[in-house]
């Protein structure tokens, strides 16, 4: 009895507006007539005036009922719905839709419903990449610790074979990873307030590529790896992101070219064109095959290198597209097997500008 009460008020409660404007008509029409009445004596039976009355209210209140036991339905389960939603689903439970406004109202509510629906598998599948991505960094970062413990054990090393210099160059090599996956983690964290954390200007990018190589110059040393900057341009970024993305693409340089034979070299190449400007970093590493190029951009995807790289975590060029893109960059990757690969950052001029816009 109480839903039912229930029901009763939210259906008159819609139409409170109409019951007054009947009213109003109602109360107009008797005035008139009365005026009519007290002018033409005898003209109109007040009579008919009560007949027109009583039958007004009659129309009024049969329509009233009709409507509402046509309607009863879907307001109990459309009240039920609201009291006793648990689940995604039980907001498309209305089956008794009558009206054209009700059938409307339906469709929004299922469109509604497949938005959000998107919107939360985007942002789960968004939560199971950073989840995967931080067990397997974790993981990553294992390998660093172990190391630098084991060569920290003075029972363990032989100081006879091992020389100082070289068991602290060992360890540097293994802090410098951990750095590294630390600095990962933390631009990969940002991602996701990237507009917080953006200072676009004019960069220097050839002294953005110079401060990126002075950071890894001791591993080029280690493994032979030569580099070279050619040029100069300068480009419209954000100097902070490009210094992470230039970090990710010579970390892949040298990670795979550190184990080739031989003196490699290492060569950045910086091209300045009338509305854009380039930096292109290339190896003589063991390039890329055909079949995997169409998925480096995906997460986690390591692909014939990374089953041999015990080092690949398949996010540097993921990262670095992801970064491309927000800031309307564009991201070239050229390669051939066994030469090395190219991999070229172009900014446009008001790139960032055209994408917000």
């Amino acid at each position: 009895m109480k839903k039912e009460w229930m029901t009763l008020r939210v259906f008159l409660n819609d139409r409170i507006s109409y019951l007054a404007a009947m009213l109003l008509m109602i109360v107009i029409f008797v005035v008139m007539m009365l005026l009519e009445l007290n002018l033409y004596k005898g003209y109109v039976h007040p009579n008919t005036i009560i007949y027109y009355v009583l039958l007004a209210l009659l129309c009024m209140i049969g329509w009233l009922v009709f409507d509402y036991v046509r309607q009863r339905d879907f307001y109990k389960e459309l009240l039920a719905a609201v009291e006793n939603m648990s689940e995604l689903r039980d907001t498309l439970s209305l089956h008794t839709i009558v009206t054209s406004e009700q059938k409307l109202f339906f469709r929004l509510l299922q469109k509604m419903h497949t938005a959000y629906l998107n919107e939360l598998g985007k942002y789960r599948r968004q939560q199971e990449r950073h989840n995967h991505f931080v067990l397997q960094w974790v993981h990553h970062m294992k390998t660093p610790v172990s190391v630098i413990d084991l060569l920290t054990q003075e029972d363990k090393v032989d100081k006879r074979t091992v020389h100082p210099a070289e068991l602290t160059g060992s360890i540097r090599e293994e802090n410098e990873r951990l750095a590294r996956g630390l600095e990962m983690m933390l631009y990969t964290a940002r991602l996701d307030k990237f507009e917080i954390d953006l200072h676009i200007r004019r960069v220097a990018l050839h002294e953005v590529a110079r401060s990126a190589i002075n950071s890894f110059k001791k591993m080029c040393i280690r493994h032979a790896i030569f580099p070279k900057i050619v040029g100069e341009a300068y480009g419209e970024t954000d100097e902070k992101w490009m210094t992470f993305m230039l970090n990710q693409l010579l970390s892949n340089a040298i990670k795979y070219s550190k184990h080739k034979p031989g003196t490699k070299q290492l060569i950045v190449t910086l091209r300045k064109d009338k509305d854009k400007d380039s930096i292109t970093v290339s190896d003589q590493g063991v390039g890329i095959a055909d079949h995997d190029l169409r998925r480096i951009y995906d997460p986690f995807f390591t692909g014939d290198n990374g089953r041999t790289e015990g080092e690949s975590t398949g996010m540097g060029l993921y990262l670095t597209k992801q970064v491309c893109d927000k800031l309307g960059h564009e991201l070239i990757v050229q390669s051939v097997v066994g030469e090395g690969t190219s991999v070229t950052i172009v900014c446009q001029s008001g790139g960032i500008h055209k994408l917000t816009s």
